[in-house]
């Protein structure tokens, strides 16, 4: 099993939601998180004053799925999350050693 990250903008969750919906993945975990990388936020004027907004507002997606699953899952969020432009995220993937539900008790597989 493998556990993606996808970090995204805002205003692309529900779409990217309805993506991985239609190749049959429904259960994630989305964070609305903030942060920078080569886009280093930018300036904002408030009150006739210019200042920096360093932290800019992301959502964060998580999914735990089978490895089958993976390929298709990447190519959805990319396909759906790209803008062209500055900012539009990044994808971490790694592996799962194991699931618990805490309900059942069950396992991998059977717990995603």
């Amino acid at each position: 099993m493998k556990k993606v990250e996808a970090i995204i903008k805002p205003f692309k969750l529900d779409d990217v939601r309805e993506s991985l919906a239609e190749i049959g993945i429904t259960g994630m975990t989305v964070s609305e998180v903030k942060g920078f990388g080569r886009q280093k936020g930018h300036t904002e004027l408030y009150r006739g004053a210019e200042y920096m907004v360093d932290f800019l507002p992301k959502v964060k997606i998580e999914l735990v799925i089978q490895d089958e699953l993976l390929e298709r899952a990447i190519d959805a969020i990319v396909d759906t999350a790209r803008t062209g432009k500055i900012g539009d995220g990044k994808i971490f993937v790694t592996d799962v050693e194991r699931v618990i539900r805490i309900r059942t008790g069950e396992e991998n597989d059977e717990a995603v």
